[in-house]
């Protein structure tokens, strides 16, 4: 009977040690490898979330998540499948993307991308490039029109797919920057909502990245590879005001971290009875009422500068008083 205890055998030494080019770099591996893993956990938790708060998708829904080519809706996509997949309901994904037949673009690279994850999808194409360009003199803004165009082509699309939901990659700092663009331009209190009912009344549009900050989706973008392709139209107008928005938000965000969290939750987080909208809160009744108020105004009290915690996305209220 073979002795089974006996292994008097060396150990094989003969790999060569790591040279320190080689280690570093498989330390660098393991830190990209940690680094990614906690933004993926925290860009499904946020999106989930956001999900959960506005009750986005229900039981039987069926979502078009629109898909311009460029990072967010990439991202967006990516994680949408993956939240499907261990959601407790059901519900559909359908991706569609509008061809606007844009010089140069590359009218193989979404429907190779979408054919390899094996996913439902419809590639429209439409010559609205032709119209915008047509239509809008040089040096002058295409958003409008080309929003608006879009927007029908998208809203037929969705009603010959049978969709009820349609999804769109707008972030936390695209809320952020519409908010800034309606004060500054529109003489407006007005941001872009995470939840809504289409213009027309026939769908409920919805931004599941509403919690997700830009500077994340730029990273997972870049990990996760996604062939973007850039816009000839808005992409090419480096001017823009929302441009130039986005550019001063960072700027702040840089020189005082946490402001976009800040300026992004008061946009949940509301006092009306410390606004200006006569149509929202009586102004015009309001009398003493020889009682306490711990929601009161304290009229002469200095503005408490020290006071400016980050407050948590997730905070979303409407205070009435």
């Amino acid at each position: 009977m073979p002795d089974l205890a006996m292994n008097t055998a060396a150990p094989d030494t003969s790999a060569a040690p790591l040279s320190e080019a080689e280690a570093e770099a498989q330390r660098a591996a393991k830190r990209a490898a940690y680094e990614a893993n906690k933004l993926s956990k925290r860009l499904h938790r946020q999106v989930g979330q956001a999900i959960a708060d506005f009750n986005m998708i229900e039981a039987g829904d069926k979502v078009m998540v629109c898909l311009s080519g460029g990072k967010d809706s990439y991202s967006m996509l990516d994680i949408l499948l993956n939240l499907q997949k261990r959601a407790p309901i059901q519900f559909e994904i359908v991706a569609v993307n509008l061809d606007q037949k844009q010089p140069g673009f590359p009218a193989d690279v979404l429907p190779n991308y979408l054919k390899g994850l094996g996913i439902p999808f419809h590639i429209e194409t439409q010559d609205t490039y032709t119209i915008v360009k047509k239509h809008i003199p040089e040096g002058k803004t295409m958003c409008s029109l080309c929003s608006r165009l879009r927007r029908g082509i998208l809203y037929r699309v969705a009603r010959e797919l049978g969709c009820t939901k349609i999804a769109l990659g707008h972030h936390r700092d695209d809320m952020v920057v519409t908010l800034l663009m309606n004060m500054f331009f529109g003489s407006r209190m007005k941001g872009m909502p995470p939840k809504l009912v289409s213009d027309n009344g026939e769908f409920v549009v919805i931004r599941p990245l509403a919690y997700v900050a830009e500077p994340d989706l730029e990273k997972w973008a870049a990990h996760r590879e996604f062939p973007i392709i850039p816009c000839s139209l808005c992409g090419s107008q480096e001017n823009l005001q929302r441009v130039l928005t986005k550019k001063m938000i960072r700027e702040w965000d840089k020189q005082y971290p946490g402001r976009i969290d800040n300026m992004f939750t008061a946009m949940g987080n509301i006092t009306l009875s410390h606004m200006m909208d006569r149509s929202l809160f009586p102004f015009t009744e309001i009398k003493a009422t020889g009682k306490p108020d711990p929601m009161g105004d304290k009229a002469f009290d200095e503005d408490d500068e020290d006071d400016c915690g980050t407050p948590a996305v997730q905070t979303v209220r409407l205070v009435r008083d």
